[in-house]
């Protein structure tokens, strides 16, 4: 067994106009007075980090690196959130993604998509560069307008969903393979992969690919009502990446899963600051430890009611409370009486 690392954050939540947190260094020095150990980076924004440039130059990754462990901290892994919704938009959500690019390839949808993918052999190459064995995004959704289907759904419409959406990935995972890193695919509603269904349906998609791996975050799963800790005994293999994020599902006489249309902090699923919610983080830091989780313990701050600087400051004791220090020995050695093995063909009677 391995102890988790950590504890980390996720700074896409915390990127804003005013110091410390409209600049990299800035975030850094605010994060590690926390006592965070790491930080997971959004590469969408530049001031965060110049990801072409990061999958161009080593020397470039280098001093990146080296500034960031200069205030005390690790890169625990690279996000391309943004850019990987972008991957497959079904028509409907071209408007309300078009933000997600650049701005010299809005409006074009081809183009945009060219962009994205652009974008993620770019991650590839800059993880490589930085040392770091998994990287995180969305996969992007082609078919979550049928999730809840009327009229039915065709036959074979869900078959060929998900075909296409391997044959746009497919390049960009054997990027991720010739760089010897991890694509580890945030299960998510809104996504296409946002069930351990649809997750193997990709898989499946995409010859069982070897780089297809998972980020791990409960509150999603609470949000749906499915049960997250038998997805990890279902899909441990698969988990390389944790996000620690809270939620609660609250449901009503006149609103459920589907939430009515009402913002956040009306509807009866909610994401909630570390420690205000529902999610059961000891049994979590239990399952991810036996079942050897070598990865980072990375707090995603999303709450509709608590500030984002006191969910943060609380989230470093949060982590380092749940994470456990696994045992290197079992609790009755002292009663061990070692290994004969005439002894043991004594008691087995042969």
């Amino acid at each position: 067994m391995k102890t988790i690392k950590g504890p980390a954050i996720f700074l896409a939540q915390f990127l804003g106009d005013k110091a410390p947190f409209n600049t990299l260094d800035g975030l850094c020095k605010y994060m590690s007075e926390l006592g965070y150990k790491g930080i997971q980076i959004p590469t969408w924004d530049a001031s965060c980090i110049d990801l072409q440039k990061a999958a161009e130059s080593k020397t470039y990754c280098d001093e990146f690196k080296a500034k960031i462990n200069g205030f005390g901290l690790e890169i625990t892994e690279l996000s391309t959130h943004l850019q990987g919704q972008l991957v497959a938009v079904h028509p409907a959500y071209d408007v309300m993604f078009d933000g997600f690019a650049s701005e010299n390839v809005r409006g074009n949808a081809s183009k945009r998509t060219d962009w994205a993918i652009q974008q993620l052999l770019w991650a590839a190459k800059a993880s490589k560069n930085l040392g770091l064995e998994n990287h995180v995004t969305f996969s992007g959704s082609l078919l979550w307008h049928t999730v809840y289907p009327w009229p039915q759904r065709p036959s074979g419409l869900v078959e060929t969903g998900f075909q296409e959406l391997a044959k746009r990935w497919l390049p960009i995972l054997n990027q991720f393979d010739k760089a010897g890193v991890n694509l580890c695919y945030e299960i998510h509603p809104g996504e296409d992969l946002h069930d351990g269904i649809t997750f193997e349906r990709f898989l499946e998609a995409t010859g069982n690919h070897k780089r297809v791996h998972i980020l791990y975050d409960p509150s999603h799963f609470v949000l749906q009502q499915l049960d997250y800790l038998a997805f990890i005994d279902h899909y441990h293999p698969y988990i390389k990446m944790f996000h620690v994020k809270d939620a609660e599902f609250n449901s009503t006489g006149k609103s459920g899963i589907y939430g009515g249309f009402q913002d956040w902090i009306n509807r009866p699923g909610r994401f909630r600051s570390l420690g205000d919610g529902q999610v059961d983080f000891k049994s979590i830091f239990s399952k991810l430890s036996q079942y050897n989780f070598e990865g980072w313990a990375v707090v995603e701050w999303e709450c509709c009611i608590k500030h984002p600087e006191q969910g943060a400051a609380e989230g470093v004791n949060f982590v380092n409370n749940h994470i456990i220090r696994v045992t290197e020995k079992a609790f009755d050695d002292f009663a061990s009486a070692g290994k004969d093995e005439n002894l043991n063909k004594k008691i087995l009677g042969i």
